[in-house]
């Protein structure tokens, strides 16, 4: 987000099936192991998509999901911290098989710390389309200012653990195994005292551990608040100030030293946020194919980071010299959500970034050798942006015809605008993209259902598979309001494929891991991953969209260690378990 007056800057470059159910297979698919790395072919280009936009039902009232976000003043916000947070997570904390939601709550100035102070709430999935909520059996019982989550199985016991982003300090939980956490932040060493906004969990240095990445924000707090001026003025109102103007707060890089304690490394791997430069969201990804994983720091009025993994446990930014510091245009813009596909299926993982409104969100596409190029406008989805604010996004396939769709969340972030009339609105509705396996895109919005289109002030927003029935849904945090927990109601007749990975090897959760799929010709890539757009995390399982194949002619995927496993002639609309000793198998789900 970008306030006060100036909200861009230009800056000088010196360098450079339906919803009845899913069809299942039984039994184990044989696999052989290939060694190295696949390139993998640009595929083929039907013509572009004209129907098959799905349906998003908000069917939070049936699911016994009650959450309301608080976040300061609702009529008002005096700090900018008050206009941050609203962190929302998919995870499958119990081992069932199903999607379990996180749902970070913030707090006021009154509020924040003390017994006043709401909780973040955890909400377990029945397997029938409801929830219960089990927060204090849980033991999820600190109360903070919450911003955002992360999950992550960092000590490799086989259970997902909870990394909670604060207005200082942060706080882990570990997964006990028997449905109850235990806050282990303190003798982990991970209590970032900072106001953290994101965070990822990944094996940068491939030792068979999750290390974590943590971006932080303004030096800002409850107990030190920023200083309010009458020049911090937005469409000629006095607002609150910030980012610019206040001092920003460094980034930290936890290693996992493999004893259940971390060590903050950040300048000495170079993954270090020397500027000071106000972070707002976090991704790895392996940007340039070679095998590990590089780390994309979005930063909002600065220059964006990029991280490259060079293999020996340090890092160099590249963020200018492969052009996802700025825009095509050289200009700084808000970086709130990041999201990182394979858009046009070369081979290559793409970057989009959401921004603030007067500016566009931006579509980097990927054109090797860790070059990245601005293609918003010819890819169609320039125009649509200027009026939004927005937040969290996520490339995946919503019609199921092989190729990655756009979505995001908007809301703006000062309250006055509910009571003056101006083509900026307080309350946005989500985006919605389809790709036109051209390279462009078509906004769909309108044709995604009329629960799609009510406005809120959405932030966070978590995507996955909820129901198990082979396609993402979503659930989105609204600032000061309900939370949103929208049903994809599918409309299309393509078919589908979804990946869990299991590295019984190493024990480590294999984030970052790739998963290529062949079928009718298209090849796809996906990643193993957990933390995208901002404050949230997602469904790790790699989800495809098939077309009118019934079958997949190839499978790889490549662990990050480098070994990889091949699966042939693979059954679609399927739920699998892909274990780096035994192979493929088909998922079995309880019952409720």
């Amino acid at each position: 987000m970008i306030c006060g007056n100036n909200r861009v800057q230009r800056l000088k470059l010196s360098a450079n099936p339906t919803k009845s159910g899913v069809r299942r297979v039984k039994g184990l698919i044989a696999f052989a192991c290939v060694p190295g790395l696949m390139l993998l072919s640009a595929g083929i280009r039907p013509d572009p998509p004209s129907d098959g936009v799905p349906v998003f039902v908000d069917v939070t009232p049936a699911s016994g999901i009650r959450f309301h976000h608080i976040n300061g003043p609702a009529d008002r916000k005096d700090y900018i911290f008050e206009a941050k947070g609203g962190g929302i997570g998919f995870f499958d904390y119990d081992n069932d098989g199903w999607l379990d939601v996180f749902a970070v709550q913030g707090a006021t100035v009154e509020t924040a710390g003390t017994e006043r102070n709401q909780l973040s709430r955890l909400f377990r999935n029945n397997r029938d389309g409801t929830f219960t909520d089990v927060t204090e059996t849980a033991g999820l019982t600190v109360r903070r200012w919450g911003m955002g989550v992360t999950f992550g199985d960092y000590n490799n016991d086989g259970w997902v653990d909870i990394y909670l982003t604060c207005l200082g300090p942060n706080v882990l939980y570990r997964n006990n195994g028997d449905g109850t956490f235990t806050d282990v932040t303190e003798q982990a060493g991970v209590g970032d005292p900072r106001w953290s906004t994101s965070a990822a969990f990944a094996d940068y240095d491939q030792d068979g551990d999750l290390d974590l990445y943590v971006a932080n924000y303004i030096d800002a707090g409850v107990d030190h608040l920023p200083e309010k001026s009458s020049a911090c003025t937005y469409l000629g109102r006095v607002v609150m100030c910030g980012p610019r103007g206040l001092t920003g707060s460094r980034d930290a890089l936890f290693r996992n030293e493999g004893d259940g304690t971390f060590s903050e490394v950040s300048q000495q791997t170079g993954a270090f946020d020397a500027e000071k430069y106000f972070g707002l969201s976090a991704v790895w990804s392996d940007l340039d194919n070679d095998g590990d994983l590089d780390l994309i720091v979005g930063k909002d009025a600065t220059p964006n980071y990029l991280f490259e993994n060079r293999g020996d446990g340090t890092f160099e930014d590249m963020g200018f010299l492969s052009g996802l510091a700025v825009n095509g245009d050289g200009i700084m813009q808000a970086s709130m959500g990041i999201d990182v596909g394979d858009y046009n299926n070369d081979g290559l993982m793409d970057v989009f970034i959401t921004h603030f409104a007067s500016d566009y969100s931006t579509l980097y596409r990927n054109e090797g050798g860790l070059l990245f190029k601005d293609v918003t406008g010819e890819a169609g989805i320039q125009a649509a942006e200027w009026l939004l604010v927005a937040w969290s996004t996520r490339f995946f396939d919503v019609n199921h015809d092989g190729w990655k769709d756009i979505l995001h969340v908007n809301g703006h972030v000062y309250p006055f605008l509910l009571y003056i009339d101006h083509r900026e609105k307080y309350r946005q509705p989500p985006t919605l993209y389809l790709n036109r396996r051209d390279g462009t895109f078509i906004e769909v919005s309108s044709q995604a259902g009329p629960d799609f289109a009510v406005p809120a002030v959405s932030r966070g927003a978590a995507f996955g598979d909820y129901d198990n029935d082979g396609d993402y849904d979503m659930i989105v945090a609204n600032l000061n309001e309900s939370l949103r927990l929208y049903r994809n109601d599918r409309t299309d007749q393509g078919h589908w494929v979804m990946f869990r990975l299991q590295d019984s090897k190493t024990g480590c959760e294999p984030l970052g891991a790739r998963v290529r799929v062949t079928a009718g010709g298209l090849s796809q890539i996906g990643e193993y991953r957990r933390a995208v757009g901002i404050y949230s995390a997602s469904d790790p399982r790699v989800h495809f969209g098939l077309g009118p194949n019934t079958r997949i002619d190839e499978v790889v995927v490549t662990w990050l260690d480098g070994g990889t496993q091949t699966f042939t002639d693979v059954p679609a609309d399927q739920h699998y378990l892909v274990d780096s000793k035994t192979g493929l198998r088909e998922e079995e789900f309880a019952a409720p």
